[in-house]
């Protein structure tokens, strides 16, 4: 019977309301209600049945599910945009759950982006210590010295941001057309973060892909395509994003 409870703050990130760190915010700020009364104990554990409202709005329980998709360039990492343009959930359509992205890849950017509505989920592979490999690939102008490479994983200071490469790997060059692919792995995840850090050296960014997410690769993946993950897979995540938070 114990097995089938599960702690308040954990079924509200699922429902997609709020994180899990939000939702424990709630629940000490008096605005969860658990079956009609007042919840701000933490451990507070409720079986499958019980009725949880947050600001006096009943949650929606959802099964969690978790999606791998290959964004396409074009397409806004949001699950929706008031200007209409086309957005990441527009290409599920066929999911009824509330997804959502998990972080985002810039509208020119294409590759692997994670979609989930277990809020909790998300915030574990978002936390800013999970040190998750991020893998892309960049078509850039121009062909980098050896020494400009090294500067990208010691950190390039740009409109005040440092923003640094864990690794980075010169995959081939076109002296003709003057142009080189390089391949880097990021742990963070700033705005337009490639972009920029090839943009102060001087190499403007022609393409960007992200091609691998942690263990997760494109690997007969078109652009547009997606999967839902295997609780194997999720499991496996879970621990990438936990073992380097303390």
């Amino acid at each position: 019977m114990t097995d089938n409870l599960q702690r308040v703050q954990k079924l509200i990130a699922q429902s997609g309301v709020a994180s899990r760190r939000k939702a424990e915010q709630l629940m000490q700020e008096g605005s969860v209600k658990v079956n009609g009364k007042v919840v701000t104990e933490l451990g507070t554990k409720v079986g499958p049945n019980a009725t949880i409202e947050v600001n006096g709005v009943p949650i929606e329980k959802e099964e969690p599910v978790y999606f791998l998709l290959y964004k396409p360039r074009g397409v806004i990492s949001s699950a929706k945009d008031d200007k209409g343009r086309k957005v990441v959930t527009d290409l599920l359509p066929g999911v009824p759950q509330r997804i959502y992205p998990i972080g985002r890849l810039d509208y020119d950017t294409s590759g692997l982006l994670l979609l989930t509505n277990d809020g909790s989920f998300a915030q574990e592979l978002m936390h800013p210590k999970h040190q998750i490999d991020k893998v892309y690939v960049a078509k850039v102008k121009g062909i980098p010295a050896k020494e400009e490479l090294v500067q990208l994983t010691k950190g390039i200071h740009v409109d005040g941001d440092t923003l640094k490469a864990v690794r980075q790997r010169l995959l081939s060059t076109d002296r003709k057309k003057n142009t080189a692919i390089i391949q880097l792995t990021l742990h963070e995840g700033k705005n337009r973060q490639i972009r920029r850090m090839f943009e102060a050296l001087g190499y403007p960014v022609d393409k960007l892909k992200r091609e691998r997410y942690g263990f997760l690769s494109e690997q007969g993946m078109q652009p547009g395509d997606y999967r839902e993950l295997t609780p194997k897979e999720v499991k496996k995540l879970r621990h990438l994003a936990n073992q380097n938070v303390n």
